[in-house]
């Protein structure tokens, strides 16, 4: 639990009703904030946790609140999610607290820490399932953690953010389980065929979650390589939690740093007139990094992702240009209309020979720009090329076309195919591939399915 930094002088001294609490958890890349209780608060003082207050009548508020007053982080931060409420007894203190978890992506790592607090660590979140540990928590902050952590369900679920960012999430997945095998050993005891059958089955029901996402099969697939490597090296025949549990933070750790390249050799090409459309989290950093003069966005409906593109980039210091939004179907008006220098979009999948999935619109926008002269780059790590030929793809709800009365036919595709020759190139953290030379990297990925089957 994690409890309020003020929470002496909020006691009304009967202890007859709990205390309600806000704790947010800040999350950056594969890391989360800690902070340590300074003197000034009174209790729990040099334990660490996340951001925390009283809730008060209204805690979706409150917890924003708090991040401003203890981080100074409030305006780089985002909500992810909020979870279930954890119900924790002190009876040192004599009193119940009902903690309110929050889950938040921050943009950066710098905190402004108050007097509540007096020190500061990014970490694993598994860090606060270590005993041994130099950094004490405050009671059930692994619970309240869990209460708002990634799950299979919630990547299945989640159709606002690309292939990249899900991929990350299903890798956390894998960490945090590893990493709670690997806390249960000091009560139980090491049983390593027990861990790798239930860190198998997890991995499987991840790569089934998003299935037209190659990205997440290649990463989990990888994790669950490398941590097979990991138990060779150690003479096991097959891997073990703590091998897991490494091999999952080291892919996030890859993961991260190749969608960081190859944002940044895609943003060597931005300069000019862009157009682009929907949300890639590779792409926005992109044209963060490049030096576009004016960007066009698609809204990319039905879910209008693109406008959560625009507004990001008219509220990036980083990003001095104008920012022009337009509805899907004028695309094409766009490309015939203005001066155009360079279409830019991700892709949740490369498939093998050289085509690409992503979100709808994708192919019009690229047959567009193929008829009016305009380069076509797609941006993504080289873990988004597929392994498979074959394709799934995803539709949406039927209402968030049309609910109305009439009974017609609804159709919703998610994504859509872009053919290899409506794009020029690839740009990946190894650099720019033809969609020709995609094949190569096929083969390297193919070497990484071989755990399902042994």
């Amino acid at each position: 639990m994690n409890q309020p930094s003020d929470a002496v002088g909020n006691d009304d001294g009967d202890g007859s009703a709990p205390d309600h609490v806000v704790t947010a958890f800040l999350r950056n890349g594969g890391e989360v904030l800690l902070l340590r209780r300074s003197d000034a608060v009174g209790t729990y003082v040099g334990q660490w946790g996340g951001v925390s207050g009283f809730a008060e009548d209204q805690p979706d508020e409150q917890v924003r609140v708090e991040i401003r007053e203890e981080t100074g982080l409030a305006d780089r931060c985002s909500f992810v999610r909020s979870g279930r409420p954890v119900r924790v007894e002190d009876d040192a203190l004599e009193r119940e607290w009902v903690v309110h978890p929050y889950l938040f992506e921050c943009g950066s790592r710098d905190p402004e820490l108050s007097e509540e607090h007096d020190a500061f660590a990014w970490v694993q979140p598994t860090a606060m399932l270590d005993s041994d540990a130099d950094r004490e928590t405050v009671q059930k902050l692994w619970t309240a953690y869990e209460r708002v952590a990634p799950t299979v369900r919630s990547i299945a679920a989640d159709d606002e953010h690309g292939a990249a960012f899900l991929s990350v999430r299903a890798l956390e997945v894998l960490r945090d389980r590893a990493g709670v095998l690997v806390a249960e050993r000091e009560e139980f005891g090491a049983d390593p065929d027990g861990e790798w059958d239930e860190l198998a089955e997890l991995a499987g029901r991840l790569l089934e979650a998003r299935p037209s996402m190659a990205v997440l099969r290649n990463r989990v697939n990888r994790t669950v390589a490398d941590a097979g490597a990991r138990a060779g090296e150690d003479g096991a025949e097959t891997p073990d939690a703590p091998a897991v549990l490494e091999a999952a933070i080291s892919g996030i750790d890859r993961a991260l740093g190749a969608d960081a390249d190859a944002a940044g050799n895609a943003s060597e090409r931005l300069e000019g007139t862009v157009a682009t459309l929907s949300w890639s989290g590779t792409v926005l950093e992109a044209l963060r990094r490049g030096t576009p003069s004016r960007v066009f966005v698609a809204e990319s409906r039905p879910a209008r992702e693109g406008i959560d593109v625009a507004e990001t980039l008219r509220e990036d210091a980083a990003v001095d240009c104008p920012v022009t939004v337009h509805t899907d179907a004028a695309a094409a008006h766009v490309l015939a209309r203005e001066a155009v220098d360079r279409v830019v979009v991700g892709a949740d999948t490369v498939l093998p020979g050289g085509s690409v999935v992503n979100k709808t619109g994708t192919r019009g926008l690229a047959l567009a720009a193929a008829r009016e002269g305009v380069p076509v780059s797609v941006v993504a790590a080289t873990d988004k090329i597929s392994t498979r030929e074959e394709i799934n793809l995803e539709s949406g709800d039927r209402s968030a076309v049309y609910d109305g009365p009439v009974d017609v036919d609804v159709t919703n595709p998610i994504f859509d195919v872009t053919p290899a020759d409506c794009v020029d190139e690839i740009v990946t953290e190894r650099g720019a591939l033809e969609p020709a030379a995609v094949e190569a990297v096929v083969a390297e990925l193919r070497e990484l399915e071989g755990w399902r089957t042994e």
